[in-house]
């Protein structure tokens, strides 16, 4: 991986450093990336170009019989996983109209739409994929990332806090979490979730990095480079956690959520001596 790992993305009106959002569900695997009638089992490598091909070919394969329900489910989730979202909520919405009762496709297709930014449809969409008789915490995940990407992030905490009832000590769900107290302005809440979710042997680089980016926010960038540097070599894990700290110095938002968390610090230590 060359260069640093920050990608900044628009969120509650700040930007968020490789947000877990969606639950990572552009991850492909084997079983869930086959297709039937001749498509490949799987892209060659993860990289652009193999991405490319193996989505080119299942296009084919979708073209010819766009009623399949797997080849169009396959198809959609290579398209987002090229970050064409708008094209993979496409192909998703006219499998929904085919199977408007089917949770499967429906929780695919919110996730897309999430993905391409239509927050509100998003919502609407993945409620009915969502059954409170037989949750599924990746839905209930995605709800939440969607009410923190809308500003409620009391919401979206009960969101993650269901979603976990389900799939106790998930990394994703807790990422997220994490990342909601810190837009919550709760910095010192999201470096214990966080590091929560980095301690699970489950966790991958991104949850990895969302601990580094919440460090740096409360000026422990020595530990944030040790963090990084379990995922990348030395010199990039200095210039990834570099790159966060001069994004916290240029932005106003990220600076009134160091002064706001530290502000509830000061509010406790308070409380604390009051109560003694």
């Amino acid at each position: 991986m060359g260069g640093a790992f920050i990608k900044p993305r628009a969120l509650g009106g700040v930007a968020i450093v490789a947000l877990l959002a969606l639950s990572g569900c552009k991850t492909m695997s084997v079983d869930d990336m086959t297709a039937s009638i001749g498509a490949p089992s799987k892209p060659a490598s993860s990289s652009p170009q193999d991405l490319r091909a193996f989505s080119e070919q299942l296009q084919q394969r979708y073209e010819a019989h766009p009623e399949d329900k797997k080849i169009a489910m396959a198809y959609a989730k290579s398209l987002r996983a090229r970050d064409l979202n708008d094209q993979a909520a496409a192909v998703l919405q006219n499998l929904a109209i085919k199977n408007p009762r089917d949770r499967e496709v429906l929780a695919a297709y919110g996730k897309a739409l999430a993905d391409a930014g239509q927050l509100q449809q998003a919502q609407g969409v993945l409620e009915g994929a969502d059954s409170p008789d037989d949750p599924n915490w990746s839905v209930v995940s995605t709800r939440g990332s969607i009410a923190d990407q809308l500003g409620d992030h009391k919401a979206a905490q009960n969101y993650y806090e269901t979603a976990l009832k389900i799939a106790p000590g998930e990394p994703s769900v807790l990422s997220n979490l994490g990342l909601s107290y810190a837009l919550a302005r709760d910095l010192p809440q999201a470096e214990n979730v966080l590091r929560e979710a980095s301690s699970s042997p489950r966790a991958d680089m991104r949850v990895r990095q969302n601990l580094a980016l919440v460090l740096a926010l409360r000026g422990k960038f020595p530990e944030a480079e040790q963090v990084s540097e379990r995922d990348l070599p030395p010199q990039e894990a200095r210039e990834n956690v570099a790159a966060i700290r001069q994004m916290i110095s240029q932005s106003n938002a990220w600076r009134d959520i160091q002064t706001a968390s530290a502000g509830k610090k000061m509010e406790r230590m308070n409380l604390d001596a009051a109560a003694r």
